[in-house]
């Protein structure tokens, strides 16, 4: 049985890989009939987080597993930072790609009813995230309507569990009558497997393939026929040609992007447009005399707008390509969601132009400090930069620079020979600058002169993203389907920009 995952804050799993979710919802019964009921599944270990249900798909651990009235609830962590399918298989989630979850067990106790069993004892073996309700690996090793353990090729259900021993007898069925016609199918049925087991091996079809494929390969496997040797040389009218085949491995560019949405203010709207008031003059009041008489004052206010941007676009992909290739459409959603995730970046560094959200570098008075040379990253210029800020945004603000700014600053050193970048020891600490932390934007511009390639500021208080529409991925199977097309369309709305120019500071690269 397949069940969604429930993600608490949002609808997408977490930067660090989190995943929360309801691995099986107790007293609903899946789609071959069995119930698992609140304190029958017992945990012994640590419980692998697996891809589809593979043993060689190791992508996370399941760190809480524990149960509420609704049902297992797990929480887990994929293993983004060193397993590269555990990379995959968050953007997947991301884009929606993958949504379900799904749980390997073996059964320790069951009782039958007319359209199923109640589990009553069950050891959890692992939990994996899925796509699909059916996973082609896998093998069902016990028939579920009978009490006699057998093997055959039938593809499993997810869920389906192995039966370590028979279930025990009551005084109804101690004594069971031997269906002579059932045991002679499962007998011939064996037999068939036998002769097939026997066959050569080497050649493995999938589910879905395609005519022209299993005809090639029952003429390899077919009984009493030798292996052949096949070439295009060779390929007269008596002779199969060998099919060509497309592998599920794609080689990918990499795609850097800056994270900026992990320090700003992020915020979800309704709307096309956000109003923002806010206070441009305070009160003034002043000192008195006991009877002196007193002045009035009123604060002035004003407002700014941020406007809800539209990113979109369209991929063309063949319709045989979409067929040959079983995880294309999942590439193209993770190329999407890439390719969002950084023109979106982008825009919230350097965006400028009416289309796109105003970047932080590009927006108006924001203050500058001047670096003192032109071109030589001068280490009292940063000290500077910092003490300019009033102190309630300095304690709480944050570097931002590009990663070959990062290495020129790595080097400067204080009066006393005291590098300024200060390295973490403690696991989960950021590397800081003068006490404060550093993030690497790779839109950010580089050292030359009249740039400002260094930004400081508190960025929770000054820069507002509001998000309106999540990646939306739209499949249209029909109208390019004349020229042998599938189009995916995808577009994102998201607006931002900065609504307190006092909090941030920039490095201007001057004499």
């Amino acid at each position: 049985m397949t069940n969604r995952i429930e993600i608490k804050a949002a609808l997408d799993v977490t930067d660090e890989g989190e995943i929360t979710g309801i691995a099986w919802p107790f007293g609903a019964p899946d789609r071959v009939g069995d119930v698992i009921g609140k304190g029958a599944i017992t945990v012994s270990g640590t419980v692998p987080m697996l891809f589809a249900h593979d043993q060689s798909q190791v992508i996370g651990v399941w760190d809480e597993i524990g149960e509420t009235d609704e049902g297992l609830t797990v929480k887990g962590r994929l293993l983004i930072h060193d397993v590269e399918r555990a990379r995959e298989v968050r953007a997947m989630i991301r884009s929606k790609a993958v949504s379900g979850l799904s749980i390997g067990f073996v059964t320790k106790g069951a009782k039958r009813h007319a359209k199923g069993r109640t589990i009553t004892a069950a050891e959890l073996h692992e939990i994996s995230v899925v796509a699909v309700p059916c996973h082609p690996g896998a093998q069902i090793t016990s028939v579920k309507s009978d009490d006699t353990p057998m093997h055959h090729e039938e593809p499993a259900m997810e869920n389906e569990d192995i039966d370590e021993k028979p279930e025990a007898q009551t005084p109804a069925n101690d004594a069971p009558q031997i269906d002579t016609k059932a045991f002679n199918e499962i007998k011939s049925r064996l037999d068939r497997l036998e002769a097939k087991g026997n066959r050569p091996q080497g050649v493995h079809v999938t589910m879905g393939e395609d005519v022209t494929r299993k005809a090639f390969v029952s003429f390899l496997q077919g009984d009493g026929i030798d292996r052949k040797t096949l070439t295009i040389a060779a390929d007269a009218p008596s002779y199969v040609l060998a099919p060509e085949e497309t592998s599920n491995e794609f080689i990918r560019n990499l795609v850097e992007f800056s994270p900026i949405r992990s320090i700003a203010d992020v915020r979800t709207t309704s709307s096309h447009t956000i109003l923002l008031p806010k206070r441009t003059g305070v009160t003034n009041a002043v000192w008195v005399g006991e009877t002196a008489a007193r002045t009035g004052s009123e604060p002035t206010f004003d407002q700014s707008e941020i406007a809800v941007k539209e990113l979109a676009t369209f991929v063309d992909l063949s319709l045989r390509m979409l067929e040959d290739s079983a995880n294309v459409e999942a590439e193209v959603r993770l190329a999407l969601a890439e390719d969002f995730g950084a023109k979106e970046a982008t825009a919230f560094v350097k965006g400028s132009t009416a289309n796109e959200p105003t970047g932080f570098m590009t927006a108006a008075g924001v203050a500058e400090t001047n670096n003192g040379h032109a071109t030589v990253l001068a280490a009292d210029a940063l000290i500077s930069l910092m003490y300019a800020m009033p102190a309630t945004y300095r304690n709480r603000g944050a570097w931002v620079m590009n990663g070959t700014t990062l290495a020129v600053i790595r080097k400067l050193k204080d009066g006393q020979g005291n590098y300024l970048w200060q390295p973490s020891y403690q696991a989960g600490q950021p590397e800081t600058i003068l006490g404060r932390p550093v993030v690497e934007a790779v839109d950010m511009p580089d050292i030359a002169s009249g740039t400002t390639p260094i930004i400081f500021g508190d960025f929770k208080a000054g820069y507002r993203i509001y998000d309106r529409v999540a990646l939306d991925i739209l499949p249209d199977m029909l109208t390019q389907r004349t020229s042998g097309i599938a189009r995916f369309h995808a577009r994102r709305r998201v607006g931002a920009g900065v609504v307190r120019t006092d909090v941030f500071r920039k490095l201007k690269m001057v004499a």
